[in-house]
Parts: structure tokens; sequence; C-alpha cells
């Protein structure tokens, strides 16, 4: 047990006998040091592991307090017809055929229409910007700017802030990961990162396997960078199947493999942890480098946080799996902080950046460094993802409700989408365009393939608050479908699907 770990599970105890009692002070930072000589960063990661626990919480310019008792929260009540569960998405089964991707001219049109504010954003690629602590962001900047060194705009070039790469440092620790600060590269968003990541491992004309669906923006980095790609069978709530991309890496030797392991966008699939450290060994074994793009994995419903496919990075891997994350999704939408922990990329992918846009905003990475050195960012983690959860049990009993026989949708532990698969001859192209008529927004399916394939599917966002307006909008388009499907209206799926 390392030092922090075991000053974190003394606290613990202490307060699990009532030694510490609900809404007392912790010692401070310095005190501790004082006491038992633990360093200063000993003492901060142990309150951060008590903090994600939720055994203590932080309270700004104040310190540490333990967290005041809650009573057990009563189990959400779900419509007669969700007591039926629903089945999955039948796994996808790709072709597993090289293909040049072109699918930027579909994406951007249905993008353009997810970002018009008076259409229902069930197409939209974000949460609700109401769902983040915005106020307290903006005080963080302006602090952090008056006590700005001018010096600091031309040392922190390239890599990035060095107080925030050691903050995003300390979370890695805490989640298992060996990864140092000096071997993180800040980013303008996840994206930028993976990019970067994507220039470093690949050349035009490579090919590189992603999942099926996949995500539209790997789709479209591989367009851009004239890569081919290879779809991979993958299944609705355990990612990628690790039999099928054996064959394929026998097959095209490609140069890398870029994944979503927690929560993917579009499936909501979260690879289970032996999964994941068998994904890493296997494409270790043949040195084939794996992009990690893990947006989406603070999100989580569970009791803690997926382990990430960048834990079993050493020592077998050798550095081969490129981690990359942003701040985005989770706590500071227009930020646009990402970074990425490339491994033994990293000097590759920091000249890269140097060489594109040279730097991350610097008042965006000081004011996320700031907010983190305050604590508080668990408390809001928690909170964001209570209402992620419940905004799910809502659309999931207006989908079980509305949408007619034969539907089928995905469940996920996390994140904020869902994949919906629709009853035979529903062409989802066309209820997106009839859709946005209508002023509802969805992302149809053929967005998430290389071949345009998934003609009868789409992803639903439930990550902006439930209301009347998102229940109507589910109740209309389970209409269009039925129309579409030829059944007329539908009555309600869930109590009259039966699981495979």
């Amino acid at each position: 047990m390392k030092l922090y770990e075991a000053l974190a599970q003394e606290i613990e105890d202490m307060v699990a006998r009532r030694m510490l009692l609900p809404g007392e002070r912790l010692p401070s930072v310095r005190q501790q040091h004082a006491r038992r000589g633990a360093s200063p960063g000993t003492v901060f990661q142990a309150y951060y592991l008590l903090e994600a626990r939720g055994v203590i919480e932080s309270r700004p310019r104040s310190g540490y307090y333990v967290a005041q008792a809650r009573p057990p929260a009563a189990p959400a009540s779900l419509p007669a017809a969700l007591s039926t569960p629903q089945p999955d998405p039948e796994p996808s089964r790709p072709d597993g055929a090289p293909r040049s991707v072109e699918v930027s001219g579909l994406v951007f049109g249905v993008l353009e229409a997810a970002r018009a504010r008076r259409a229902v954003p069930f197409g939209s690629a974000f949460p609700s910007p109401e769902l983040f602590p915005l106020p307290k962001l903006a005080r963080a900047l302006a602090a952090s700017m008056r006590r700005l060194d001018p010096w600091s705009t031309v040392a922190d070039l390239g890599a990035g802030n060095g107080e925030l790469r050691r903050q995003i440092a300390l979370r890695y620790q805490l989640d298992g990961a060996a990864v140092a600060a000096q071997d993180i590269v800040v980013t303008n968003g996840a994206l930028e990162a993976l990019n970067l990541c994507l220039q470093a491992v690949a050349r035009p004309g490579d090919t590189v396997l992603v999942e099926s669906p996949s995500f539209y923006a790997a789709l479209q980095a591989l367009e851009r960078l004239q890569l081919k790609a290879v779809e991979v069978a993958t299944h609705p709530r355990e990612g990628m199947e690790l039999g099928a991309l054996a064959e394929a890496l026998d097959r095209h030797r490609p140069a890398a493999c870029w994944l979503m392991t927690s929560f993917q966008n579009p499936l909501g699939s979260l690879m289970p942890e032996e999964k994941k450290q068998a994904l890493v060994a296997l494409l270790a074994a043949r040195g084939v480098p794996l992009i990690e793009d893990d947006v989406y994995g603070e999100l989580y419903f569970g009791a803690r946080r997926p382990a990430l496919a960048k834990r079993y990075d050493a020592p077998a891997a050798q550095g081969l799996v490129l981690h990359c994350s942003s701040f985005s999704k989770c706590l500071a939408p227009g930020f646009r902080v990402g970074w990425a922990a490339p491994g033994r990329y990293a000097q590759a992918v920091e000249r890269l950046k140097l060489s594109t846009s040279l730097a991350a905003a610097m008042p965006s990475q000081l004011a996320l460094a700031g907010y983190l050195a305050q604590g508080g960012y668990d408390r809001h983690l928690r909170q964001l993802r209570a209402a992620l959860k419940a905004q799910q049990a809502q659309m999931l009993a207006a989908l079980g409700e509305h949408f007619p026989a034969g539907t089928r949708v995905t469940h996920p532990q996390g994140g904020y989408f869902l994949w919906v698969a629709l009853p035979d001859g529903v062409d989802a192209l066309a209820l997106h365009a009839a859709a946005l008529e209508r002023g509802i927004s969805i992302a149809p399916g053929p967005m998430f393939s290389a071949k345009r394939e998934f003609r009868n599917y789409l992803r639903l966002n439930y990550g902006h608050p439930w209301t009347a307006e998102h229940e109507a909008a589910i109740a209309t388009l389970g209409q269009m479908i039925g129309e579409m499907a030829g059944g007329g209206a539908p009555a309600g799926y869930a109590a009259r699907c039966a699981p495979r």
C-alpha cells in the first residue's frame, strides 16, 4: 500500500468508527505534514482519494470535512412497461474489408442541424451546459489570471501548464495508471489529442482498426489523413470482440487500433476490466499501438471508475497505449482542454503539437488547474453522474412507452448515449430529415460507419435535463417510426419484446 493509500485508509477507518464525525473538519495539509512528516503531495493524494470515495468533502477556502451522512436513495420507480427487460441490439458483424472513408459530408450536415437551439437535442454530441459548474470555473479563471506569471505563457508552450499536468497525473495515479506529469501533453480538446496520436503512429495509406459502429470523428480523422478503416465486430455491452480483433490484426497488419473502451460512442458499451487487460496484451504482442479514447470514463454509474486500458500499459505493453481524454464532457464544455498520455510516443506527439497549434489556450489551462487544486471536482462528478443516470431512466421509460414493437435499445452503465435499433423497414436518414421538420434532432446510424451501414439505427442523447418537451418529442418519434414501419401508431414495445 502506498503512503497516501495508507493515510486515506486510516482516516476512512476513523470515520467508520465515528472517531471523526460528519461535518468535522480534517487537519489541514500543513498540519498533517507537521504531525506525520508526510509530504503535502501525499496528504493531497489521500484527501483526493477520500473525496472520490465520498468519505470527505472539500469546502472552498475552508478545507476538508467529513462528508455529511445521507439517507440511502430510494430506488427509482419504473413504468410497468419496463418491468420486462428490453433486448439489446444485435452485435455488429462487419465484413472486415479495409476501405477508404467518406463520411464528413453526412456528419457535418447532421451536426449543423443538432446545433440549432430550438431543436430537441437528441442528436447532439454534448451534454447540457446547465449540468456544469460554470460560475465556479469563471471564478477560477479570474483568480488564475490575476496570478498569471507572464513568462509562463512562453515556458508552458507545447506540453502545457505544469500544474495542470500535475493534477491530471495525480488522477492517473488514483486510477492505478503509472503516468508522470512530464509524459502528458495538453491539447485543444481530446479530438486534437486523438488526431495527434494518430499522426504519430500512422502514415497515409495505412490501415487502422476501429469499432463497428464507430465514433464518427474517428472516421473523419481517418478520412482526413488518407487512412483506411477496418471495422471490427463489436458487442453492444462489452465492446470490441477480441477474437475478431485477433483475426483482423493477423490479416491486415494495421498501424494502430482506435477504441473507446469505456462507454463507447454510439453504443455506450463498457469493456470489462479483464478484457481490457487482454486487449492490451494482444496488441502489445503484435507491436500495434492502441489509441484509447476515454472522454466518457468519468461518467460511470457504478461504484467506481472503470479501469483504463492505460493501466496495463507497463511494463509488458512498453508504452504502446496512447491514452486521450478531456474535461469537455465532464467539467468544462467550451474550454477545449484535453490531453494525451502517449507513452513511448510522447516526444513525437509534443512535436506535432508544436508544429500545428503550438499550445492550448493558457487561460483555460490555468482556470482548470486552479479549480482542481481547490477540490470539489469529485463532488461535481457525483452530481453529474446522478443527473445522467436519472435522465437515462427517463428516456428509457419514454422509449418503452412510445416506440413500436421490434425496437431494441442499449442500457449503458455510463455516458449519455443510447443506441437504438429500429424495426425493419425504417430508414434512419429519412427519419432524421422528417424529425428535423418537427424540431427534433437525432443522429442516424450511417454516420457511424465507413460503409454507411446501420440504416435502421439511431443514437439518442439523454444528456439534457428531461422535460415535457423531451417526452413529447419521443412520442412524436415513436409515431413517425411506427408509420414508417407500416404499423401505424405504436402502443409501446417494452412489455411485448422478449429478451434474447
